[in-house]
């Protein structure tokens, strides 16, 4: 009885993680334009907090998403019109430099397609297996 009330509870929150990150619009939730910098910063603290606890963080041009995050924070603080985040070694500044709304859209995008990505392989990933099911 407790092998399947642990499994009712496991197989909830995994349709309710994928029914809100289906439901999630990229281009509307990432918008800076229409939801405010601050909106789009939050949402990519959210769901990149969930994808670096998966393990599923992005990376791109040498910079990890929350170092992306972290970049765009202080660049709203300080009223920078341009981002430098550090390399993902974090020892120095990476030589990608971006504009701040273009950088916190990015951070969006990528915190919610590493998660929707995630969820799409799990009934996806037999058509990345070479001759599984097809006929030559």
């Amino acid at each position: 009885m407790k092998k399947l009330l642990n499994l009712t509870v496991v197989a909830a929150t995994a349709l309710t993680l994928t029914t809100s990150l289906h439901a999630m619009d990229e281009r509307k939730d990432c918008d800076v334009k229409a939801n405010g910098i601050e909106k789009v910063i939050a949402t990519a603290k959210k769901y990149n907090a969930i994808a670096k606890e998966k393990g599923l963080e992005f990376r791109r041009l040498n910079v990890n998403n929350t170092d992306l995050i972290i970049s765009v924070e202080e660049a709203i603080k300080t009223g920078a019109k341009e981002v430098n985040p550090m390399h993902f070694k974090g020892k120095k500044k990476s030589k990608t430099k971006l504009e701040t709304n273009y950088a916190a859209t990015r951070a969006c995008k990528f915190a919610i397609t590493a998660l929707t990505q995630a969820e799409e392989a799990k009934t996806t990933w037999r058509l990345a297996v070479p001759g599984d099911g097809y006929k030559y």
